[in-house]
Formats: C-alpha cells, sequence, structure tokens
C-alpha cells in the first residue's frame, strides 16, 4: 500500500515579500471576501497575498507532494485568534458561519482550473486549523470550562468545514487539526471533556481527518475520539515519540498514522551545524539526506504496516530561513518516500 506523503504547512514568505505588507494583505483579504469582492482586481491584494499565496503552493507542488497543504504564511494562532476576538468583542467565542474563512483556501480554489492545466493533474489539497485546545489555552488557560471549549470546538469546526472543497479541479484530501501544545500542556484533566471538544471540531465530512501532534506521550488519550481517521506526530526530531503509539492501539480503534520522516526543528539544526563549524550552511546543509529519511521510513513502516497512511516532514517550516531550503527538504522526503513505498 502506497504511502502518501503531505505537508504540515507553514513556509516562509519569498523573500521579496515584506511581512507586514503580507500580513495586513491577508487580514484585508478576508475582509474582502466577506464581502463579496474579487481579491485579485485589488493591486494590493493581488501583489502581497494572491501571487505571493500561489507561487508559495506551486514550489510545494512541484517538490512532488501528494497531498499539499495550503501555504500557511501567517501565525498558527493569529490567523483564528483574530477572528475569535472579533467574535469575542459581540459576546461569543462562536465565529459566525461566514466569517469562518481561510483565504489561502479561497485564493487555490479560484486558481485551480489554472493549476490542474499547468500540472496535469486534480490538485489534491489539505488544510490545516489550529485546534480547540490550542487555542482555548492562548486565549482562556488550563482552568477547564467546558461550554466555553465547546464554543472553541465549533469555530474550529465552521473553518474546517468551508475549507473543504471538492470540484473537477481541486479536492480537499485532508484536513488537520493542530493540537501541538497536547502531551507537553493540558486543560484540566476530564477526558471525556477533551474528547467531546475534538469530536466537536470533526463534525464535518471530509475524505480524512488528521489531529497533529508535537508529542505523542498523551495520543493514547485521543485515538478513542470517533470521527478521527489519522494521528500524526513527529518522529526524525522526536525518535521517542514512535514508543508512546503502537500498532496494536491503532487496530483497536481502526485508526491510521502519519509519521514524519525529516527534522524541521531548524533551531536545533543551525546549532548543530555551527557547533560543526559551518556558520552559514547552505540549503543543501540544512536539510538531512535522504538516506536517513529513508531508514525513518522503513523504521516506522515495519511497527505499522498498512496502518501507516502518510508521512512527510515532522512539522512546518515557517521558520526555515528561505523557501529554497524549505522546498529542498519537501523534495528529499518525497524522494525518501518514493524510495521505500513504490
Amino acid at each position: 500500500m502506497a504511502v502518501l506523503v503531505d505537508d504540515v504547512g507553514s513556509f516562509p514568505l519569498p523573500s521579496r515579500i515584506d511581512r507586514q505588507a503580507f500580513n495586513r494583505a491577508r487580514h484585508l483579504a478576508r475582509k474582502a471576501l466577506i464581502d463579496g469582492k474579487d481579491l485579485w482586481k485589488d493591486e494590493f491584494l493581488r501583489d502581497n497575498f494572491c501571487r505571493v499565496v500561489i507561487d508559495s503552493f506551486k514550489r510545494k507542488l512541484e517538490s512532488g507532494l501528494d497531498v499539499v497543504n495550503y501555504p500557511q504564511h501567517c501565525d498558527m494562532y493569529e490567523q483564528f485568534a483574530e477572528v475569535i476576538r472579533e467574535a469575542m468583542s459581540e459576546g461569543s467565542y462562536i465565529v459566525d458561519e461566514k466569517l469562518a474563512v481561510i483565504p489561502e483556501v479561497h485564493v487555490i480554489d479560484q486558481e485551480a482550473k489554472k493549476l490542474y492545466e499547468e500540472y496535469g493533474h486534480k490538485v489534491r489539497l489539505r488544510a490545516c486549523a489550529t485546534g480547540p485546545m490550542e487555542l482555548y489555552l492562548k486565549q482562556v488557560g488550563t482552568a477547564l470550562y467546558e461550554d466555553v471549549l465547546l464554543m472553541f470546538s465549533e469555530t474550529v469546526r465552521r473553518f474546517a468545514r468551508n475549507a473543504v472543497l471538492d470540484s473537477k479541479y481541486i479536492k480537499t484530501e485532508a484536513v488537520s487539526i493542530d493540537e501541538p501544545s497536547f502531551g507537553f500542556q493540558e486543560i484540566g484533566t476530564d477526558r471525556n471533556a477533551i474528547l467531546g471538544a475534538i469530536e466537536k471540531a470533526f463534525d464535518f465530512s471530509c475524505e480524512t481527518k488528521q489531529i497533529h501532534l508535537h508529542s505523542s506521550a498523551k495520543a493514547a488519550d485521543l485515538l478513542d475520539v470517533k470521527n478521527l481517521d489519522v494521528l500524526t506526530f513527529e518522529y526524525a526530531g522526536s525518535p521517542r515519540n514512535i514508543e508512546s503509539v503502537s500498532k496494536k492501539m491503532l487496530e483497536r480503534v481502526d485508526k491510521q498514522v502519519r509519521v514524519g520522516i525529516s527534522r524541521t526543528d531548524i533551531d536545533s539544526i543551525v546549532a548543530e551545524l555551527h557547533d560543526e563549524g559551518l556558520t552559514e550552511p547552505t540549503p543543501k546543509q540544512l536539510v538531512e539526506d535522504v538516506e536517513t529519511m529513508e531508514r525513518r521510513l522503513v523504521a516506522a513502516r515495519e511497527k505499522y504496516g498498512d496502518r501507516m497512511v502518510f508521512t512527510g516532514p515532522d512539522c512546518g517550516l515557517g521558520s526555515w530561513p528561505n523557501q529554497e531550503a524549505a522546498e529542498l527538504l519537501l523534495k528529499r522526503t518525497v524522494d525518501a518516500a518514493r524510495r521505500v513505498c513504490r
């Protein structure tokens, strides 16, 4: 059985684009979409948002990924927290359905026909949304108020559902809810409340529903989420993560797994290279070799067999120094997967 290669989402901005200009353009793009405006007709939005999103998405496509996440060039919390704060000013944590839009997904959908014609195949999209527990921790804290947590879940559900596309030219193959703090920092200790919150967030129709973790320490607590398909976690940079999840655990609840095989912890990578005397490493030096990724994938496949259905980088690449290095990492990850699985 083939293992699909996807990416977790974040990606460096092109060097020519000013961060503040992009953030402002994204904010205005969301407002314009809500008002029914054509983003491409506004010069500022076209140059600082639309073209940036499409150009970055093309880089990901050209790396050979099977399923491609929209390029997440903004802060994973702020892109959703901004909208939640607007709802809070109206007295609720629940974002109105028509406001729960990811503008990057809209732009890619608009260009899907051109992408289909250019690359010769239907675009297989992955969409990520910051999870309800992660947003709750940032906005409320660790004390559990179940009714409030469920409001965050409903908001996440609306963002996720609105990112599900299905046309001749594009299909959302996977939606991931990202919970990077789970296993490190907890909201109370009520397991049923946590399961209920995740199940509510996943209450929409999609081909594959993933949950992305940085630690697998408490992953077993999430395996009973009924409408979750794929548990995903880091492995390349955190080898011990694989010890917490067994094939038998996945079989018990009929779940599958995605294991990261390429390191993305760029600060640690740079520090290690600096210790070796490489103070200005090139993209080729920053990215691990294909053989190292292959070894990890072989080990993961031996452990999980046909329960392993996705692989890719450990996490996102937004903090990497440039797009060239990030794209090279994606290409080498794809090469490793093809050597082992096809």
